[in-house]
């Protein structure tokens, strides 16, 4: 059997949740701002679909804007960057830099901390995946580090100056 979600809010009722063995199709449109300071659009987590192993979203990261440095507590991260530039800051102290371009995956193990930043005019769009079904519960957010400091130039993509206004 197959279940639509038209939840906006990525929340499917208990009777879905609790279907094993049925096909469970989320319907796009919702988003929500997640504690990495970019919006997420609605996707496969335990609460839209009854995941017990993984989570899958939609990231957008509007030109000139940035995340915010975080980790994910005993989770990996998988990300296939679909369209834009990405500048990723990385590993301890978030010393290390790497630019993902439109078709490149990159793989973030669990605990390594990072930042994205997209210095372009073109907003990048990318699909992660992690193992962790409860969406935001693993997400440590961090400190911007002194030596990153001219990044407070750039504001945080999901703040309320950066965030389109949804209807």
């Amino acid at each position: 059997m197959l279940r639509v979600s038209e939840a906006r809010g990525g929340v499917l009722p208990a009777m879905a949740i609790d279907a094993a063995g049925e096909v469970i199709v989320i319907r796009a449109g919702g988003s929500y701002e997640g504690k990495q300071g970019m919006s997420l659009a609605t996707g496969v987590s335990s609460r839209s679909a009854g995941s017990r192993a993984l989570c899958l979203h939609l990231v957008m990261l509007p030109p000139g804007t940035r995340g915010v440095p975080h980790a994910h507590d005993g989770h990996e991260s998988a990300i296939y960057t679909v369209s834009g530039e990405t500048e990723v800051w990385h590993g301890e102290g978030l010393r290390h830099r790497s630019l993902v371009k439109a078709g490149d995956f990159m793989y973030v193990p669990p605990g390594t901390p990072h930042l994205p930043v997209n210095r372009s005019d073109v907003m990048t769009v990318a699909v992660v995946a992690r193992t962790d079904p409860q969406e935001q519960e693993s997400v440590v957010t961090l400190s911007l580090p002194p030596h990153l400091s001219e990044l407070n130039a750039f504001p945080v993509a999901s703040s309320p100056e950066t965030s389109p206004v949804n209807p």
